[in-house]
């Protein structure tokens, strides 16, 4: 899971499907990227930075998302 970019994107108010159609691809490609199923090219890569205004490219890293704590 690309954890960075799921919460960047829910952050900046967008739903998978409106994200995707600001990126110019389908919801469910986008959903494979941020669920690290698949890699974006470098042209989808650049584009999701750009409407993010995000400049890292830790996004893009696949990582566990945190657990939580139990507090009982």
């Amino acid at each position: 899971m690309r954890v960075k970019l799921q919460e960047l994107r829910k952050d900046a108010g967008y739903t998978q499907e409106t994200f995707s159609r600001q990126c110019g691809m389908s919801r469910n490609h986008y959903s494979q990227i941020e669920s690290g199923e698949k890699n974006p090219s470098l042209e989808k890569a650049l584009r999701i930075k750009a409407v993010l205004g995000y400049s890292d490219d830790d996004i893009f890293l696949n990582i566990n998302a945190p657990k939580k704590v139990s507090t009982a």
